[in-house]
């Protein structure tokens, strides 16, 4: 996840949150939608948070995914076969990227593909990688140290392993791509583009030649205790509608208080990079902190388990369980 390097302004609309260099934010508030109808037609498999719990602790056993590590390579054979396990079709994408410091480092997407050749199609996805450095640390002399990224990457990671293990027996009624993407917090922010490798690579060699999704949505530190999920400002204004009716129907779902209706400021993430490259409608979402910008252990050596909460991966892999059977878009049987 990308410091304050990473949240750009641009001409976007004065609504949305500014932050600022020492980490205070003003936040817009906005009404919570009225649910007219229900959005949730049709039944969604249950959620299994013990699962995706389980998949972010075994990330965390092979330590810190670091690009060109051995355990980064070890992390991504096994994202690989799990996928393997559940999805019709599996990619491991292999390429290279510079990082900041002009160092060639290795990128492997892992991505899985449920009933391929449907046309319509969803895009879920999350970054697995973790930072090379703490540099967000209170302790200056860890900033050169490497952290574990339990929320900051593995989380999402956790959530989608745990849906493609019930869907490969509950199967969704379009395609399904679930993509993890590499390099995306090797990064600095006095070096423009030097987050999100991954999807900046697969932005321009991607898995499918002219490859396209109805909609898409990144998962990015989506595990701890009570956290929020604000509209984010690149969401709202490339896919409004997507992030619209994902929000109502975590409100449906009664996780309101997960789904904010705040609007949360522009955030440089994977997402982004997706939809400058195909035009895909693709939210994020990511907790952010009303006074801080982020969590108080983002980017920082305490950004381990301890900071997962089973009731939060409930409430996300839920609403995205029921957003695939009951998509923003009008299923062609």
């Amino acid at each position: 996840m990308r410091p304050l390097k990473s949240l750009l302004i641009g001409s976007l609309p004065l609504s949305l949150v500014l932050f600022s260099h020492c980490g205070n934010s003003d936040y817009v508030e906005e009404e919570e939608p009225t649910i007219v109808e229900s959005l949730i037609e049709n039944q969604a498999p249950v959620f299994d948070e013990e699962s995706a719990f389980s998949y972010i602790q075994n990330q965390i056993d092979f330590g810190f995914r670091i690009p060109g590590t051995a355990a980064h390579k070890k992390c991504a054979d096994y994202l690989y076969d799990e996928l393997n396990k559940y999805c019709d079709t599996v990619y491991y994408q292999k390429g290279e990227a510079l990082n900041f410091r002009n160092e060639t480092i290795p990128i492997y997407n892992l991505i899985g593909s449920f009933l391929p050749d449907h046309p319509q199609r969803a895009l879920y996805s999350s970054h697995w990688d973790s930072r090379p450095f703490a540099d967000n640390d209170s302790d200056p002399s860890n900033h050169t140290k490497p952290l574990l990224g339990a929320n900051d990457g593995a989380s999402g990671v956790g959530i989608l392993l745990s849906m493609a293990k019930t869907l490969k027996n509950t199967r969704p009624k379009h395609g399904l791509d679930i993509i993890f993407w590499d390099a995306e917090d090797f990064g600095k922010s006095e070096y423009p583009n030097s987050f999100c490798l991954g999807s900046q690579y697969w932005g321009k060699n991607k898995h499918i030649d002219n490859y396209t999704a109805n909609y898409g949505v990144l998962l990015d530190m989506v595990g701890a205790k009570d956290a929020e999920f604000g509209r984010e400002g690149y969401s709202e204004r490339n896919a409004g509608y997507v992030m619209t009716h994902v929000w109502t129907m975590a409100q449906e779902l009664g996780y309101g208080s997960h789904f904010v209706n705040i609007a949360s400021g522009p955030t440089i993430d994977d997402h982004l990079y997706v939809n400058q490259a195909t035009g895909i409608p693709m939210i994020d979402i990511i907790q952010f902190d009303r006074t801080r910008g982020f969590a108080h252990y983002w980017h920082t050596l305490k950004d381990d388990m301890s900071n997962i909460h089973k009731p939060t991966l409930k409430a996300v892999g839920t609403t995205m369980m029921n957003l695939l059977f009951n998509p923003p878009f009008e299923i062609n049987q």
